[in-house]
């Protein structure tokens, strides 16, 4: 059975920083596009950042400049860096990842809140 279990979220200030991580274990090859998705109350689900399994990144307009997407592949592991964060990031996060197994198939983490105070 495949997971995707993420840390990292929690209460922080404006402008301060988080770092969240998504580890993906279970029975696959390997890990091919993985990447962050953020939904805030009353909201729909956005993209954040993705990042291919050759390192290309994609960024929301919105995050550009102050967070960083980047992975491990060696471990599964995707992480995102946020800075200068601003009460709008609030929202909860969802990990996301295109694992190989019998074909690529798309799993979702189960969301790690992450709550910007002004």
């Amino acid at each position: 059975q495949v997971q995707l279990v993420e840390s990292g979220g929690g209460l922080v200030q404006a402008g301060g920083s988080l770092r969240l991580s998504c580890a993906a274990s279970g029975r696959f090859f390997r890990a091919d596009a993985m990447g962050w998705y953020r939904q805030a109350p009353g909201k729909q689900r956005e993209l954040v950042a993705t990042i291919a399994s050759a390192g290309s990144t994609n960024y929301a307009d919105s995050v550009k400049g102050r967070f960083t997407i980047s992975r491990d592949n060696a471990k599964n592991t995707v992480y995102l860096q946020m800075n200068s964060l601003k009460p709008e990031d609030t929202a909860v996060y969802y990990c996301n990842a295109n694992l190989l197994s019998l074909g690529i198939k798309e799993y979702w983490g189960q969301g790690t809140q992450v709550t910007v105070s002004s």
